[in-house]
């Protein structure tokens, strides 16, 4: 009998009071009543619990549910015979990655041919987007390609740095090409253009132009590279490059400054003339 079964106290007295008219002894009677009371509570069923008819807006608590019987530890499977699945996703190699040889290569080829002084591995990898161990094996594998085909560069590592350089073989053609160039004598446009800096300094490119009547950029960068004239800065105006004679200049023409310069004025040619050779201007 549980603790919630409900004790019927009308039977009871009943039992007590017909069981005093009998008068029996009081041992024996008192345990016949209590073996009849013991049998008559577990032969009485339990009256259910009212319950509440179900709300349905409120919540009820699911039923659990049923347990599951306990496993032996020893019927338990091993870790060792468990199937360990392997991933098919690709590895990521931090060290080499994916780039095709042909791409870096010619980025590197890029770089060195554009760079002033010799640039180090690290920083060509960086540039590249790569390990400095690709950048490595690329350098050797362009040096050997210049080497075998007998090309005119040759890849030298310099202190840290690698850079372009010409091969010794082709030095006598390189030479001649720089010492004919500065002792060939100026065409007549390049020495109006000078000319013009010459007196107008400093002047940009489109005045120049402009008192010339022709394009000059192609003149500038002839005197530029003669070291005649050089850019000494921009025009607040336009915004454009300021050109002005060097000292080179002076010392070609045997001069000691721009004030030795000879007067225009004696050097410019007649109305007269000019209206003629341009009638309509």
């Amino acid at each position: 009998m549980s603790d919630r079964d409900p004790i019927a106290w009308d039977r009871l007295a009943a039992e007590i009071s017909a069981a005093e008219d009998e008068a029996p002894t009081a041992e024996h009677d008192w345990d016949a009543v209590a073996a009849e009371l013991a049998r008559s509570f577990d032969a009485a069923p339990a009256p259910a619990p009212e319950q509440a008819p179900a709300d349905p807006g409120e919540w009820s608590e699911p039923e659990a549910p049923p347990e599951r019987p306990a496993v032996p530890l020893e019927d338990l499977p091993s870790l060792d015979d468990v199937p360990v699945e392997e991933s098919t996703a690709p590895e990521e190699d931090d060290d080499e990655p994916a780039a095709d040889p042909e791409a870096l290569r010619g980025g590197l080829e890029a770089l060195l041919f554009v760079v002033d002084t010799p640039v180090d591995e690290a920083t060509l990898a960086a540039a590249l987007r790569c390990t400095v161990g690709r950048v490595r094996d690329g350098l050797r594998e362009l040096g050997e390609e210049y080497d075998a085909r007998g090309a005119g560069l040759v890849l030298r590592r310099v202190g840290e740095g690698w850079r372009l350089y010409t091969r010794e073989e082709h030095a006598p053609v390189v030479e001649r090409y720089l010492t004919d160039g500065q002792r060939s004598r100026l065409t007549q446009a390049a020495l109006e253009t000078l000319a013009v800096i010459a007196y107008r300094q400093p002047v940009t490119r489109a005045r120049v132009s402009a008192i010339r009547g022709v394009g000059v950029d192609a003149v500038v960068r002839t005197l530029v590279s003669r070291g005649l004239v050089h850019e000494c800065g921009t025009d607040p105006d336009s915004g454009g490059g300021l050109y002005a004679t060097t000292p080179l200049f002076l010392e070609r023409l045997g001069l000691t400054g721009l004030d030795e310069l000879p007067e225009l004025g004696p050097l410019l040619p007649e109305t007269r003339a000019v209206i003629a050779e341009r009638p309509d201007s």
